[in-house]
Formats: structure tokens, C-alpha cells, sequence
């Protein structure tokens, strides 16, 4: 099968030699419009002057033509973009829908949105799940890094930006590109006034997920507006073949249209208009009208990722306008720093609201990227400015688009402010490394420095460190964290025309006797008609039991057809079997289970909306939640955690189980569905604990808070930054914990002579003396003994007392009777 890429190559050859077929020409040629090939990209395009050789991209025309000369006739504001657009599509029977977090939560293949289509990928594109609407248009945030040097100096370049949609989900019969197109045209033309002699549409093809189809840019003084995408086809071995749901996928830089219609200014200006004042009142930045007016035009001319010499690109530029190189650079760059800000602020407003955090690892690094070079450019040019206060400014600019985040705002700030702390922190180790630095750095060797110890580009030249410095230096530091897909691990059984079966454990979790009856044996696999054994999944583990007296080593869902593992002898084929579940296993699963769903909405109420879940585990011994914070709780969090999970288990709250479509469920609760990931399928199953926590989730569950029992936090530790996990344990395991806590606290006060409280600060005493000892010194670690402690507290008392000791807190007692008899106490 061909990648996207050489789907690409393959078929554009395809389209171009038959556009009447591929292309809504027939929409095209009534506007009286004539088809050329630019004579500089070879690309084909279409126009009202049929002797034109020269395409609309501004890489060819040699600049933006729209600076001071928009040919739009009405100026929008950037707010009034979408505004206009919604209002004349909706005209057309385009229904407005509200934007989708930029956080991909319902995808597995990508960390945030990076197009308006993303929303519907995968299951509405398939088919499987209705769309919110159809048609429909969307406001969509979308993050990409891949042109982050661009910033602040194109014009045209940002991390994060909205791109309008403008999408129908239709059947092959009902697809009709000519329309959408002419829906498209009619806003630019009618509403907007831009005369029908400044288009050119551009023939090209867009290619994803082996799915493609053939698009039109329509661009207008050199600046690409929109792009329709008309998703078609998708390959098969032997060539391609029609979707069964055709797609429209429009996408339109909203940013790009107000700086168009308005054509006076850079589009960061437009974007950004009270953020930017705000930046230029606080750092002084003046702009030199003059300069900034004639360099414009040519901005386009800077992308990084076009050129193959940036510092003969400004030499170009700087001659165009008459100026010198380092004259124009003086102007400008300054600006790219200011603008740079407004722009990956806004990109981390908007990611940190919608639930992600800057951390060292996948599509968080990113975040962490743009926040360093926001910060390395307030360094560099000696800006009294907190990020977090440009932050806030962002509000002003977007209360009329997404007035939802102004409720994030509080926590916005938090994050942000502890960012700018380890940044700082950062930056005092990086002096150092960067003094040792003795040899010539290679451009990997830069990346790498970056990577592994914030050390930016810019300190190295600052520092006199000879060192190569890639153009493409961001995007390469990107494409270290890009998160390979993981495959989750399943059992490999071919289940083809084998029925899927009827899944009890979802009715009710006290079910643990059944009857069924064996439709097939796969070798030491038996599937049955209905079952009430819960397969491995959602991070919880199996069921255990007995079919026909036989025990059930394991279970497994391949495909919603359910395999019970039994060693040697099976049951046959037919035969109507009796079932039973280990009921303290299920019962202890369940507990641990619905557990970890109170601890995640305690977590979020204590620690704030920032928290969702990262991954979980389910054993009889204990249940593990990961979270996303960008600290290790405090104790007294922790406390407070179990406080309010324990509080939400004496309220005895029922704990509802139910399914509903997808599409349905979204609406009404929202992406914190998925906290465990995506969900395939059609249909989710909701657990829903009153007002605490709503979830997507396949596992067993309580029937009522009160049946969790006591919930402890027994542990917390911090696994890779942004990442916290909690031990969580309930039930009879906690049952079991807290005597085990007893018995070893009850052996180590006796053999240290005090009571619980003092554990702690015993254990230090003893590990001073033992090497006071050892130096020929003397030390009485007795001294100070108190009243007795807090036993609720005994797991904090005796992890303290271990990590003292630097042991495992299983190994306290034996650690200590050897530190005592070393120093002849006992």
C-alpha cells in the first residue's frame, strides 16, 4: 500500500489530465474562468485572464500583493471572521457547532487536533458514529509545530491558530463538489466584495490515512484563503475506489482573513490586536512604520522551511527594499519576539484549558518548546512581562469566540507560573554546561543540548560556543518526541463468522452464577454463547472461576467475541455448561475499580480541571490512577483527596451504568469521557457517580458508592514529568493493608523505643548515629521521645521512614536491628 505521500504523487498526475471529472469545473467554468499551468510550479490553475502564466501562491508572484490594497470590500475584525462566515453558511443549511478541545482525547494517533477534520476522524469519516450536525460549520483551535521558527516573521505562520470548517458527511449519490465550492465562493465574493478578477484557484490533492481526493486552494494577491478537500477515495491493492461516505473537508485560516480584508498590517496585528498593544506598551518595542510597510510583501519570502540559505533569503529581501540586511534584521526581529509571545501564549492558553500540560514527553514537549522560546526571547530583550499575565490578556481578544475560558483561567495562571520557576531554575544549571562546553558542537549536538538541558541556541552564540545551528532547529527538536503509536497487546485468535457474545458482566457485577452454552472450542479456548466473565481490559484484570468444574486461567474479548482459557480438559462444542466467578476476586476488582473513578473526580475537585486520567490498573491488591499534574502532591493534598473520596463513599451515591451513542454522549457530557482513551465503536458505556465523575468505561462497577468500602491513598510518586501515580487500595485489600501497616509499625516501635509519630524522626537519629559511629563519634538517638501519633497516618510515617533509611519499607525492621546492633544497643 502507498503512503499519503506517494498516494499524493500518483494521483495528481490522475486528476489534472481529467479535471472536468475530478474538479467541480463545471461551477468554475460559469464564473468564466480559464485553466493555465504556472510556468514557474507547474501547478494548473484557473483564473478570469486565460493568458496568465503565473499561479496565486506568492512564492511565485513574489510577494503578498494585499498589503494596503486588500481588494475586500469589507473589513472584518478578527471575532467578525467566524461571525460572518457561520451566519451566511448557515443561510446555506450549514448548521454552527462549537469547537472541540484541541486535546485529541478521542483519538489514539495524535496528541491534539491539527485541522478542523480531525474532529470527525475516525469514526464519523467511517461512518460508524453521526456527526454533530450535517452540514455543518466549526471555530476549530488547532496546534501545529511544525513551522514554529516561521512565527512572528511570515505573517502567515502560527502554532496555534483556528481553522474555520466548512463540513458534509454525504453519500456517493448526494456528492456534489460543484456546490460546495460555489457555497465557498459566494462568502468571499457577495459577502465579503472580493471581485470575482482576484481569484485563482489552485488544482491539487490532499491525502490521508490512505483516504484522498482532489482539492481547490483559492488564493487571492498571493495569500492561500481556504482549502476544499474533496475526500473521496481510498486505496485498495488494486488502485482506489469510492468512499462510502464522500467527505467535504473545507479548511480556512480564520487569522489569514481578517489580516486580509483588513491589509493593513502584519496578521499578528489583527490577531492579536489587545494582546500585541499590551506587549508594545510594556516592553517599548516601537515599530518603524516605513521599513515594516515595505518588508511585508516579502515576508512570505522567509519560510524557513522553503529556503535553503534564511541568511540569503534576508540579504534578498533587505534588497528588494532597499535596505541593509542587519538594518532590516534590527527592525524586524524584535517584532518576530513580540509577536512570537502573542502567538505560543495563545497556544498554551488554549491547550492547558482544554486539559494537556507542558512536560518532557509526546505532544506536551511541544508546549514546553514554545514556552522556553517565549521566555528565551523575554531574556534576550530584558521584557518585564509574565507569561501568565499575557495569558489573561488573551481574554479580551477571545471573549466573543470561546468565552469558556475564562473559567480555566485561575489554573491557567498556576501552571504557567510554575513553568516560569523551573525555567528559571533551568536557566542558573545551563551557565554552568555551558561553560564546559570546550569542542565544536554539531547541529545534532545543539538539538541535543536543547533536548536534554534547555540550553537554547541563542545562549550557546551569547556564550561564544562554536556551534552549528540548524535552520530547521525547532522542528527537529519536535521530531525527537513524536509518539510512535503503541498497539495495545491482544490475544491473536481468528474469531471470523465465530457470533459476538452476550456480555452479562455489564448488567450487573453481583452476577457471578450463570448458565450458557459452548458454541465453539478453539484448542484450549472455549467461547460461549453469554457470559458474566469480565476479559482483561479498560487496565482491569480477568475474572477467575469455574465452567463446568473446569478453572478459567484467563479471558479475553478479541473482537466482542469473549475466550476463556482452560487448562486441559474442555468442555464440547454444544454442551450447556454451568458457570461460576470467584465472587471475593470480582467483588475486590469492582471495589478497586469504581474506587479509582472517585479518586479521579476527587483529585480534579482538590487539585483543579487540569486533572485527567493518564492510564490505570486494577488488581485484587491494589488499583493504580495516574494523573496529569505538574507536581507531586503534598501530603496534605493527598489528605485531602481521601477526605473528599471517602466523603463521596459515606454519601452512598448511586453509581449509574448505561449505554448511549457516541454522538449523543458527547453532547451531553463532553470530552471527559474519555479519560482512559479512545473508544472504538458506535456506542459507549457510561458510568456516571453522580455529579463527581462521568466516564466511557467497559469495567465492573458498585451499584452505590457506599459498597467501595474505605478508600486510602497508600502512595504517590511522580513517574515522568506531569505524571502523577496514585496507589489506591479499598475494600478487604485495604482491610489486609492496614493490619500489615500495624503489625510492622508495632515491631519497629518497639525495637526503636517510641511511639508512631516519631518513627520518622528515629530513624534519622539511629542513621546519624550509626555514622557518627563509624567516625569514632558518639550519638544518643533515644533523646526526645513523644506522645503517641496519628495511625490513620501510618503509610505517610512509614514511607518517610524508609526512604530515611533508604529501603524498602518491607525491609525497615531488619535494616533497623542491624543499624542497632552496630552501634551495641541491643
Amino acid at each position: 500500500m502507498l503512503s499519503d505521500k506517494e498516494l499524493k504523487n500518483k494521483y495528481k498526475s490522475v486528476f489534472t489530465k481529467e479535471p472536468e471529472k475530478y474538479y467541480p469545473v463545471k461551477f468554475i467554468k460559469n464564473l468564466g474562468f480559464f485553466r493555465n499551468r504556472c510556468k514557474k510550479c507547474g501547478m494548473y490553475f484557473w483564473n478570469l485572464n486565460p493568458k496568465r502564466e503565473i499561479c496565486g501562491d506568492s512564492a511565485c508572484s513574489g510577494g503578498y500583493g494585499f498589503i494596503n490594497n486588500s481588494p475586500a470590500k469589507v473589513k472584518l475584525s478578527y471575532p467578525g471572521v467566524w461571525k460572518s462566515f457561520s451566519t451566511s453558511l448557515k443561510k446555506k443549511g450549514y448548521t454552527p457547532i462549537n469547537r472541540y478541545p484541541v486535546v485529541a482525547r478521542w483519538r489514539d494517533d495524535i496528541p491534539f487536533v491539527e485541522a478542523s477534520i480531525d474532529d470527525f476522524i475516525p469514526y464519523v469519516v467511517n461512518g460508524i458514529v453521526k456527526p454533530p450536525a450535517n452540514p455543518l460549520t466549526v471555530p476549530q483551535f488547532v496546534l501545529r509545530f511544525n513551522d514554529i521558527a516561521n512565527v512572528g516573521v511570515t505573517g502567515a505562520h502560527y502554532t496555534g491558530f483556528v481553522m474555520i470548517g466548512q463540513h458534509r458527511f454525504e453519500s456517493p449519490q448526494s456528492y456534489d463538489t460543484n456546490i460546495y465550492l460555489e457555497h465557498l465562493y459566494s462568502w468571499f465574493n457577495k459577502d465579503l466584495g472580493i471581485p470575482k478578477a482576484e481569484f485563482t484557484l489552485h488544482e491539487d490533492i490532499w491525502a490521508g490515512s490512505s483516504n484522498f481526493g482532489p482539492c481547490i486552494e483559492i488564493f487571492s494577491k498571493g495569500l492561500e484563503l481556504a482549502n476544499q478537500v474533496y475526500m473521496q477515495f481510498t486505496q485498495t491493492e488494486k488502485g482506489y475506489k469510492d468512499l462510502q461516505l464522500k467527505v467535504l473537508d473545507m479548511g480556512m485560516g480564520h487569522e489569514r482573513i481578517s489580516w486580509f480584508t483588513n491589509g493593513t498590517s502584519i496578521s499578528y496585528e489583527t490577531t492579536f490586536p489587545y494582546v500585541v498593544k499590551k506587549l508594545k506598551e510594556e516592553t517599548g518595542v516601537v515599530a518603524d512604520d516605513n521599513i515594516i510597510t515595505a518588508f511585508l510583501p516579502y515576508s512570505g519570502n522567509l519560510n524557513v522551511n522553503e529556503v535553503d540559505d534564511i541568511e540569503k533569503a534576508w540579504q534578498s529581501v533587505a534588497k528588494k527594499i532597499g535596505i541593509g540586511s542587519h538594518e532590516l534584521k534590527s527592525a524586524i526581529l524584535p517584532l518576530r519576539g513580540l509577536y512570537s509571545v502573542a502567538d505560543h501564549t495563545r497556544s498554551l492558553l488554549l491547550a492547558i484549558s482544554d486539559g494537556s500540560l507542558p512536560s518532557n514527553t509526546g505532544g506536551g514537549y511541544n508546549l514546553r518548546v514554545i514556552f522556553r522560546r517565549s521566555m528565551d526571547f523575554l531574556k534576550k530583550y530584558s521584557w518585564r512581562i509574565s507569561l501568565a499575565d499575557v495569558c489573561e490578556w488573551h481574554l479580551k481578544d477571545l471573549r466573543q469566540l470561546f468565552p469558556e475560558l475564562k473559567e480555566s483561567i485561575s489554573e491557567v495562571r498556576e501552571i504557567i507560573d510554575i513553568e516560569t520557576d523551573k525555567y528559571e531554575k533551568t536557566i542558573r544549571k545551563m551557565r554552568g554546561i555551558v561553560k564546559s562546553i570546550k569542542k565544536k558542537l554539531s547541529a545534532d549536538d545543539v538539538v541535543k543540548l536543547y533536548d536534554s538541558h534547555g540550553i537554547s541556541p541563542e545562549m550557546l552564540v551569547k556564550e561564544g560556543v562554536d556551534a552549528k545551528i540548524p535552520e530547521r532547529f525547532f522542528e527537529m527538536v519536535a521530531e525527537r518526541h513524536k509518539e510512535a503509536k503503541q498497539e495495545p497487546e491482544q490475544k491473536k485468535m481468528d474469531v471470523l463468522g465465530i457470533p459476538k457474545t452476550e456480555k452479562l458482566y455489564y448488567e450487573d457485577y453481583s452476577k457471578v452464577e450463570f448458565k450458557a452454552r459452548v458454541i465453539k472450542v478453539l484448542g484450549e479456548y472455549v467461547i460461549l454463547d453469554r457470559t458474566a466473565f469480565y476479559p482483561t481490559s479498560g487496565g482491569q484484570m480477568n475474572d477467575r472461576g469455574f465452567i463446568a468444574n473446569r478453572e478459567v486461567k484467563g479471558v479475553y474479548d478479541v473482537d466482542g467475541v469473549v475466550l476463556h482459557w482452560i487448562q486441559g480438559d474442555v468442555p464440547t462444542q454444544g454442551q450447556e455448561v454451568f458457570c461460576k466467578i470467584d465472587w471475593e476476586q470480582r467483588l475486590q476488582l469492582t471495589q478497586h475499580h469504581t474506587a479509582v473513578h472517585i479518586v479521579n473526580g476527587a483529585a480534579r475537585k482538590i487539585l483543579g480541571n487540569h486533572i485527567w486520567q493518564a492510564g490505570a490498573d486494577k488488581t485484587p491488591e491494589r488499583a493504580r490512577l495516574d494523573i496529569t499534574h505538574y507536581e507531586n502532591p503534598s501530603q496534605k493534598q493527598l489528605r485531602q483527596i481521601e477526605k473528599k473520596a471517602n466523603q463521596i463513599v459515606r454519601e452512598a451515591i448511586p453509581v449509574k451504568s448505561f449505554f448511549m451513542d457516541k454522538d449523543q454522549a458527547e453532547k451531553e457530557y463532553g470530552f471527559r469521557l474519555y479519560q482512559g482513551g479512545s473508544i472504538p465503536g458506535s456506542r459507549l458505556r457510561i458510568i456516571k457517580v453522580g455529579d463527581l465523575d462521568v466516564e466511557a468505561c467497559g469495567g465492573t462497577h458498585l451499584k452505590n458508592t457506599k459498597e467501595a468500602g474505605q478508600i486510602r491513598i497508600v502512595n504517590s510518586k511522580r513517574i515522568q514529568d506531569g505524571i502523577i501515580r496514585l496507589e489506591i487500595k479499598a475494600g478487604k485489600a485495604l482491610e489486609l493493608h492496614m493490619k500489615e501497616l500495624q503489625a510492622l509499625a508495632d515491631e519497629i516501635t518497639e525495637l526503636l523505643g517510641c511511639d508512631y509519630a516519631k518513627i520518622p524522626e528515629r530513624c534519622e537519629a539511629l542513621f546519624y548515629s550509626w555514622k557518627q559511629k563509624r567516625k569514632g563519634r558518639d550519638f544518643d538517638f533515644r533523646k526526645g521521645i513523644v506522645g503517641k501519633g496519628d495511625i490513620m497516618n501510618l503509610d505517610v510515617i512509614l514511607e518517610k521512614a524508609a526512604e530515611i533509611l533508604r529501603v524498602q519499607r518491607h525491609h525497615l525492621p531488619n535494616t533497623i536491628r542491624r543499624f542497632l546492633n552496630d552501634l551495641g544497643v541491643n
